[in-house]
């Protein structure tokens, strides 16, 4: 009975290390791997790898994002929000303030995500700024994952930045 015992035991154990494994599972081309979830103190990078690019003021592209338009950009923020289901999106302030003015953040292809609790972390982000609107669906949809939205208009939809990225880097 013991050896049973110490068996099933053994095996638990296997499994949960197993499962804890930190190397990322391959995925079927074109699928997005979830992340792992940000460590204190250290700088995951998630997508491809930042290029030496010299970094804009969030605060200057977030005050006039028509000179930023459609360009490569690197801005450095806190995360206010990410997409509490996956991981797909995340609002990067240049303030703490809740209320500060932010930008969304979605990643090229969906080639990549970030962690779900990236809330409260600090992100470095290289990609292109596009001025969208949002339509009242896809408004509503991003709400129900934790986004917010400054800009909305009467009939539900909303008027958003948006840096489509390439790379970001994040730690706390």
């Amino acid at each position: 009975m013991s050896g049973l015992i110490r068996n099933r035991v053994l095996a638990t154990v296997c499994v949960a290390l197993c499962a804890c494994k930190a190397t990322p599972t391959p995925s079927p081309a074109g699928q997005a791997v979830p992340a792992e979830p940000v460590r204190a103190s250290a700088h995951k990078v998630f997508g491809a790898p930042l290029s030496a690019v010299s970094d804009t003021s969030l605060a200057d592209l977030l005050r006039s994002p028509k000179t930023y338009r459609d360009q490569s950009v690197t801005v450095e923020g806190r995360v206010k929000s990410a997409c509490t289901r996956r991981g797909c999106w995340m609002q990067i302030s240049a303030e703490s303030d809740p209320t500060a003015p932010s930008c969304r953040v979605t990643f090229k292809d969906y080639g990549f995500f970030v962690p779900t609790d990236s809330a409260g972390s600090q992100a470095k982000v290289q990609g292109s700024l596009t001025i969208d609107t949002v339509p009242s669906e896809r408004v509503a949809h991003l709400e129900s994952e934790g986004a917010k939205f400054a800009d909305k208009n009467p009939d539900g939809s909303a008027n958003e930045l948006h840096l489509v990225a390439t790379g970001v880097e994040l730690w706390r």
